[in-house]
């Protein structure tokens, strides 16, 4: 390692006592990943995928096995009735606006049981931005929010008093950019009991970015109607290069593929192009390459412990996604970090990350990615808005040893420009 990156010795001893007190949560993660690749691999051989599914269509997509088979494996994947999985959608919030759309009507109302929901949502919803662009709100779409208790916890009383309003509730189960913690599929299922309990016929939309295959089971066990992600995340398995899924109750899928497409035609119709095979491979992938990125999540947060920072979650703690948030103190130092984290990508190390203004959020943020995939959040990547707590969010890691590289190399150049006292 060391001959290789020149990592000062002190960073590397350092990091072998992190890796041994890692080695529990280590073993668990593991364990879930077999639980997960069998259960990946049940959903394969359980919906006869053939050689000819890999093969992709043109034109209007009218018969395409490939297509439609890949939606039954993800359907099982992640225990749900249906699902619609395309390479069209352009990220994981595109398929988070079909599903809105796709379910909401003129004069319904939208709860947010966690708080207000991740940026790219607001200007969807019409929290910001220009009036008369076609938000929900533009459409008579009523907005309503649960705030968390000490921005942390779902007030689950609150949920239940304000689901009598509302047609759909929405879960965020990851934390964006903010500090509050990442849901599991336990808390999930008491803030669906929460909204249900005064409204049973209230739909639970569950953003499930970034919480593929971290736990056992998916939100659907616990009675989501539907459940979106992107696949440049956790089911895409570090080999989809774009798209997207939404799943869940069959009834509620037609509706957002209605939406994705045109009425009438729905899921029937879309050509699959060359898309279907890292589509398979990525989602047959998916339980493993997660545990490498949880791996690395762990590893970077008790290192990063271990030199005086803050790290939410806190490296003992049980994972609910692959996201962990390190407190860098100030703006030197979270901008050191993600540029380290760059200088370890495979891709443009010799890239140096700048803050900018990125679309859809509302101030500058810095990106660190060298990856495969563009904006391919399970790989190794930092990011973070350029305002206080200077907070890095860090993700991804395809692999375990280069993941783990990644950080220490990060840490090194923080080290080499004075802000790592060892």
């Amino acid at each position: 390692m060391n001959s290789f990156f020149s990592i000062d010795e002190r960073i590397l001893s350092l990091a072998a006592e992190t890796e041994k007190e890692c080695s529990e949560q280590f073993a668990e993660i593991d364990r879930i990943a077999e639980y997960n690749g069998q259960k990946v691999l049940a959903a394969f051989i359980n919906n006869k995928v053939s050689e000819s599914c890999l093969k992709g269509t043109t034109g209007y997509g009218y018969g395409d096995l490939g297509r439609d088979t890949l939606d039954k494996v993800f359907a099982e994947a992640l225990g749900a009735e249906a699902a619609v999985v395309r390479h069209t959608f352009v990220n994981g919030t595109h398929a988070l606006s079909t599903a809105l759309f796709g379910v909401l009507r003129t004069g319904d109302t939208m709860l947010s049981a966690v708080g207000r929901p991740y940026d790219t949502m607001e200007e969807i919803i019409g929290l910001r931005g220009e009036a008369g662009k076609g938000s929900l709100k533009d459409f008579g779409i009523g907005y309503i929010q649960a705030d968390l208790i000490d921005d942390k916890y779902p007030d689950y009383e609150k949920i239940t008093e304000l689901a009598l309003q509302a047609k759909i509730v929405y879960i965020q189960r990851s934390r964006g950019y903010s500090l509050r913690p990442s849901y599991d599929v336990e808390t999930i299922g008491r803030i669906i009991s929460a909204a249900k309990k005064s409204n049973k016929d209230i739909i639970a939309v569950v953003d499930n970015c970034y919480g593929e295959f971290v736990e056992e089971a998916e939100p659907t066990a616990v009675g989501a109607d539907l459940i979106i992600g992107s696949l440049i995340k956790n089911p895409g398995g570090g080999i989809a290069s774009t798209g997207a899924y939404i799943a869940g109750r069959n009834d509620l899928v037609e509706k957002c593929a209605d939406r994705l497409t045109c009425i009438g035609m729905g899921r029937e119709v879309g050509c699959s192009l060359s898309q279907n095979r890292e589509l398979y491979l990525g989602l047959f992938l998916a339980p493993q390459t997660v545990s490498c990125a949880l791996k690395t999540s762990v590893f970077a947060c008790r290192l990063f412990e271990k030199l005086g920072y803050k790290t939410l979650p806190e490296s003992s703690e049980r994972r609910t996604d692959i996201i962990a948030s390190i407190l860098l103190e100030n703006e030197q130092n979270l901008v050191a970090f993600c540029q380290g984290i760059q200088m370890g990508s495979p891709v443009d190390s010799f890239a140096v990350p700048e803050a900018w203004d990125m679309p859809g959020y509302d101030s500058k943020v810095i990106m660190a990615a060298g990856a495969f995939t563009m904006g391919a959040s399970i790989e190794l990547s930092a990011d973070a808005p350029i305002r206080e707590p200077f907070a890095a969010w860090l993700q991804g890691g395809i692999t375990y040893p280069t993941g783990k590289a990644g950080i220490l190399v990060a840490a090194n150049e923080m080290f080499k420009k004075g802000l790592l006292k060892l």
